[in-house]
């Protein structure tokens, strides 16, 4: 039986609320307005990176909270450690996002202890995964959920324009826990396209919580406009 944390994002949009080191928006209470306002919009679920803004966001919306932690920006930098995800866990999230790959975790400890960590303090697990391999050995070490997260990113799929959906469909049908369309879902349509793939549920970041990279996106698309003639 899926946890009921799950089944309440089952078909659902997840925003993910995040802001860049070094950006204005990078503020617990600033994430915090914003994890309000895509609840208001009709979001299911929040995603959202680090401990105070956890903290800041937990009181204020009663939907699902994905929480997870970033250390760095390369190799296993997404909650890398037993501690960081139990950090997470403390500060309210119900679903704890990890790297869910392969590779060496930071702490020296498998997959499989920081979910059994994270089952006994009463929260969920989800695999962010870059390959059918990674999500198997996911599966394996115990995660509840499989996101695509890292479809692209570490080197054994080329990076998509949009979500990886062939990664997604062979996902949806050879495993046996829900999968989470997550990455380069730009658009309404793109989100759609997930779930019809058969996505349990679909989180979108960017595009809805990054005015920086929308407003670029507008930005661009006029600059490169011909100029009228005058």
């Amino acid at each position: 039986m899926i946890d009921s944390r799950l089944v309440s994002i089952e078909g659902r949009l997840v925003v993910s609320c995040q802001a860049y080191p070094g950006e204005p928006m990078r503020s617990p209470a600033i994430m915090a307005a914003v994890a309000q306002s895509v609840v208001a919009g009709g979001a299911g679920g929040v995603r959202a990176q680090g401990i105070e803004d956890l903290e800041a966001i937990r009181p204020l919306v009663d939907v699902c909270l994905i929480g997870l932690v970033k250390r760095g920006a390369d190799g296993v930098f997404i909650t890398p450690t037993v501690t960081d995800a139990l950090d997470c866990v403390t500060a309210g999230a119900d679903i704890v996002a990890v790297d869910g790959t392969r590779r060496d975790r930071p702490d020296g400890q498998p997959l499989a202890a920081t979910v059994a960590a994270v089952h006994a303090a009463g929260a969920l697990v989800m695999a962010d995964c870059g390959s059918l391999d990674d999500a198997l050995y996911s599966v394996a070490a115990g995660a509840d959920c499989i996101g695509t997260t890292l479809a692209g990113y570490t080197g054994e799929r080329p990076i998509t324009r949009g979500p990886d959906l062939d990664l997604l469909k062979e996902l949806v049908a050879q495993l046996t826990v829900p999968v989470i369309a997550e990455g380069r879902i730009r658009n309404p349509d793109d989100a759609l396209a997930c779930l019809n793939a058969g996505a349990y549920a679909v989180v979108v970041g960017s595009a809805i919580t990054h005015p920086t990279r929308i407003t670029r996106t507008f930005a661009g698309q006029l600059t490169h406009h011909a100029p009228r003639k005058k």
